[in-house]
């Protein structure tokens, strides 16, 4: 467990670095160095899992499986991209006189922070715990939100901290519901422990579980951003820093989305029912469809690419609802290639609103012609993430299609329509500023699109060929969350 403890340390060691060392020329690539140390720490760990299993830890407080381990190295692999991306990013930002050297230290200190948020949601064993890790996720992306302090930036921190914590609230109550569930079948020390529920779950009174499954959907889903409990996210997309955007799309939504499986994998193990599983899938759908619907009507860039966000979950919660073995490796593959993609796109879109001055993209046009790598690197990755072959996403959304055609059938026309409204929507807005006239006094300025190569051609690689040690992989995780395999 000793990798598990360094990846937790070493973002905390960079908060405090951080809000102490104050802001230096160099302080952004410092934060690329903690990031690719953590990323090292994320691999060791993973080999430990792929070689012995499961890794509990002594005092039961940490555990590593197939699930949290792949996501545990997806989170560190984009922390460190975005971090990458964002050195050059923020020093634009200051030179155009948008941020202090204080408003770059609590930057770079709530990134460390958020990047520990995310990996105590996903190494602990504790379902207490993991609804204190997400609040402090929420805490340190309330301050990234309104690092700019306009007032559109303290609005849209304003709305995500009431919406959100409203919303967690409910995971509270829900978690409360779990524990007094668990304390009917004794040994209430360790009754948030989830090694102790999963392995206790048919013991478990299923009626109650149901009830707290409702109460965590609800308020793990508004971190998720599903509809109609959305509405914090676009706003938070558009208004905070884009290097915020990249990893709340491509890391937060993810962990929002495991505590749900979490709590999922219980209420399957208690219930005979398929409570818990419809519910994802009514929530999946809805958000899915009503997103790709408000595609067309986005006139900000990084508000349409918030929506795909939305439209994307709405995918994968569909798909962890369904349930099975196939639907089940469908949506695991789909959370990997989307936040690749995800993460890419919104570092194109940050260059490329850096380049006109403005998100507004009535006024962001011509790229490919004023920075031809901005425009490509925008234009390749609403490809891909418009689940275009051969792209990753192509890959992981046939295969929910397939899943869904196998076991309800019913529901393939829905999801046909959804991704061809999309499909609609990104491109209707993607073509004039990738191809469109070139606004006079549109000027290139200092990027770094490496990320976006690795990225992008990550996503196309995984729709290729999946390498085998990543399938099995998948396989592991996979047999875990359908109840085919133990602990």
């Amino acid at each position: 467990m000793i990798a598990a403890y360094l990846v937790l340390f070493i973002p905390f060691a960079g908060i405090i670095f951080f809000a102490l060392a104050g802001h230096k020329a160099d302080t952004g690539k410092i934060n690329v160095r903690f990031n690719l140390i953590c990323l090292l720490a994320t691999i060791w760990l993973a080999v430990n899992v792929l070689n012995q299993g499961t890794i509990l830890s002594s005092d039961k407080a940490f555990l590593i499986d197939p699930f949290n381990v792949y996501l545990i190295v997806l989170t560190a692999f984009i922390g460190l991209t975005t971090a990458i991306f964002s050195s050059p990013y923020m020093a634009h930002e200051k030179e155009l006189g948008k941020l202090t050297d204080n408003r770059l230290r609590l930057y770079y200190s709530m990134y460390q922070g958020f990047m520990l948020a995310m990996y105590l949601v996903l190494t602990t064993n504790n379902m207490g715990v993991m609804w204190v890790a997400m609040e402090g996720a929420t805490l340190a992306t309330v301050m990234l939100v309104s690092l700019y302090r306009t007032p559109e930036s303290v609005e849209a921190a304003w709305k995500y901290f009431i919406l959100c914590g409203v919303g967690i609230a409910q995971a509270l109550f829900g978690t409360i519901l779990l524990y007094y569930a668990a304390v009917q079948i004794g040994d209430a020390e360790n009754s948030l422990l989830w090694s102790v529920l999963y392995e206790n779950a048919g013991k478990l009174n299923p009626e109650i579980l149901e009830i707290a499954f409702v109460f965590m959907l609800i308020g793990y889903g508004t971190k998720i951003g599903l509809v109609p409990l959305h509405n914090w996210l676009p706003d938070a997309h558009s208004e905070g820093p884009t290097p915020m955007s990249a990893v709340l799309s491509g890391l937060l939504l993810n962990d929002a989305l495991y505590a749900v499986v979490r709590n999922k994998m219980l209420v399957d193990g208690a219930s005979e029912s398929n409570v818990a599983g419809f519910l994802m899938m009514g929530f999946g759908m809805l958000s899915f469809l009503v997103a790709a619907f408000f595609l067309h009507r986005q006139k900000d860039i990084k508000r349409l690419f918030s929506y795909s966000s939305i439209e994307h979950m709405g995918i994968m919660t569909f798909a962890f609802g369904i349930g099975g073995a196939s639907a089940t490796f469908a949506a695991l593959l789909h959370m990997t290639v989307h936040s690749l993609t995800k993460s890419a796109i919104f570092v194109t879109v940050g260059h490329a609103a850096q380049v006109a001055g403005t998100q507004s993209m009535e006024k962001i046009r011509g790229m490919i012609r004023t920075q031809p790598s901005i425009g490509w690197g925008l234009l390749i990755g609403t490809i891909a993430i418009a689940g275009f072959p051969p792209f990753g996403v192509f890959t992981s959304e046939f295969l929910v299609l397939l899943a869904t055609m196998h076991s309800y059938p019913w529901l393939t026309p829905l999801l046909l329509l959804g991704i061809g409204i999309a499909f609609a929507g990104l491109f209707r807005h993607i073509q004039p500023i990738v191809y469109g006239e070139r606004p006079e006094g549109q000027l290139p300025v200092k990027a770094n699109l490496w990320p976006v190569i690795i990225h992008l051609g990550l996503v196309l690689w995984l729709g290729l060929a999946i390498p085998g040690f990543l399938a099995n992989w998948f396989s592991q995780a996979t047999s875990l969350i359908s109840g085919s395999a133990p602990l």
